[in-house]
């Protein structure tokens, strides 16, 4: 169920970061996203009634169990250290 969802959820919406309210990394990916106008679905795992179910799941798909876990165009991105050193350019490109 929780991987269906987590599929579900990837493919909504052109970009879409899970993410923890407390996270600080989180933060900064969301931030960064903001800041560029991205729109962007935010799925804030620790507010989710499911969210450990879901962070499973996307460990199982991506091999990634940290948060933020960030996919654009469906595709996974990674988390901050996969997103921050993307070029704007290549950012933008992603949501057009």
């Amino acid at each position: 169920m929780a991987m269906t969802k987590a599929k579900d959820l990837i493919s909504s919406s052109p970009v879409v970061v899970f993410s923890k309210t407390y996270c600080p990394f989180c933060t900064s990916v969301k931030k960064l996203l903001s800041d560029l106008r991205a729109a962007y679905k935010a799925v804030e795992l620790d507010t989710e009634s499911d969210g450990a179910e879901i962070q499973a799941a996307l460990a199982q798909l991506t091999g990634q169990r940290t948060v933020p876990n960030v996919f654009i165009g469906g595709k996974h991105i990674g988390g901050c250290d996969g997103i921050i050193p993307l070029d704007t350019f290549e950012i933008q490109i992603a949501f057009a």
